[in-house]
């Protein structure tokens, strides 16, 4: 079997062997603080006694299952806590594709390349729907490309790599079309925290038992290397995940989720709303640079990502290497994301190094 292999490690190898200074923008691993009391957590974690160093219940910590369930109104019994949102979409997109209702998932064009790799893996096949040039999804065009063997369609809001954030009316209509196929809409949330617009809706805002919702505390807490998310299942779809998730990883890290608790609790809004605006400074700094070099780009609703198109310069893996040796500056080809977008670059502002970095993209491109 073939395996679609996502260019970011071999970018940010190529980035790490360069012979001069390179700003990394490639992933999205947030360079700020994470919360005062995930570190607290952690630390008194290594005080405790033996016990609690071995495996945790399968499913998750059952007091970090409770505290996600009654933020996001869910019974307990249907979160799953993953290792990371990666692990809850493979979950996810393994009960629809276990369903027997079809083998096919629908993806958006853009997207984020690990969606078609686990399609590859998990036996299933891809189709895409594009989405329009801020990002935006037509429900109308994933209703007219879905069919009888459509098992699942898969949407990440607030987007990467666009950065859009899709409205509560387009929820609701993605949702009705799972419900019309019998198939799965699974809605990865995992920059939820990170919408700047104020329109960010949630697939769990629609009843129904043909939604899964993912998730993680990766990029809202800063610890993409800790490894805790979540998946919230239907009902009658929540036992196998659980199997699976035993089969293929046993538990979740014990003392992540730990800290990951503590945060939750004692970590007040103002922590998410000083990195949104920390997030809205940069957008302004780096897309003020793109505007003086002549650059198109877009201007994201959400997350941490910035679409660059410099003319003449297509979104290739050897641009993006061109860019590190003669530019040092590491972005990720626009062709990793899907045919749209091939002819762009996405920039991660996740580094302190924002403005520096746009001044040598506007450098390089005068």
């Amino acid at each position: 079997m073939d395996y679609e292999t996502p260019l970011f490690f071999h970018v940010m190898e190529y980035a790490d062997a360069a012979d001069r200074d390179v700003i990394d923008m490639v992933s999205g691993n947030p360079d700020w603080e994470p919360p005062e009391a995930l570190r607290e957590g952690l630390r008194e974690y290594a005080d405790l006694e033996p016990d609690r160093f071995q495996y945790a219940p399968s499913a998750g910590l059952r007091e970090l299952r409770v505290e996600i369930a009654a933020r996001r109104g869910v019974d307990a019994e249907q979160v799953v806590v993953t290792n990371g949102a990666g692990e809850a979409n493979y979950l996810a997109m393994a009960r629809a594709l276990e369903r027997d209702q079809g083998d096919e998932i629908l993806l958006t064009d853009p997207v984020y390349p690990y969606y078609p790799g686990k399609t590859t893996m998990l036996g299933g096949t891809q189709r895409f729907v594009a989405t329009d040039d801020e990002g935006q999804l037509d429900p109308a065009a994933v209703r007219a490309a879905a069919s009888d063997e459509t098992a699942a369609i898969v949407v990440n809001t607030p987007n990467n790599p666009t950065g859009a954030v899709y409205r509560a009316e387009t929820m609701r209509e993605l949702v009705a079309v799972a419900e019309e196929y019998d198939a799965i809409l699974i809605s990865d949330e995992v920059y939820d925290h990170y919408d700047l617009s104020g329109t960010f809706a949630s697939a769990l805002e629609t009843d129904s038992a043909h939604r899964i919702v993912t998730n993680a505390f990766s990029k809202s807490m800063a610890i993409t290397g800790v490894r805790v998310g979540y998946a919230i299942f239907p009902p009658e779809l929540v036992a196998d995940a659980r199997s699976r998730h035993m089969l293929v990883n046993v538990a979740t890290t014990r003392p992540g989720q730990y800290a990951v608790l503590q945060a939750l609790r004692e970590t007040g809004p103002d922590y998410y709303e000083r990195n949104r605006e920390r997030l809205r400074e940069r957008v302004a700094t780096f897309t003020d640079a793109l505007e003086a070099a002549g650059a198109e780009y877009t201007t994201p609703s959400g997350s941490f990502y910035v679409m660059a198109r410099f003319e003449g310069y297509p979104g290739t893996l050897a641009n993006v290497e061109r860019l590190i040796d003669e530019a040092g500056v590491a972005g990720m080809p626009g062709e990793a994301f899907g045919d749209s977008r091939s002819e762009w670059l996405r920039f991660a502002l996740v580094t302190p190094r924002v403005e520096e970095a746009a001044e040598r993209l506007a450098a390089y491109f005068d």
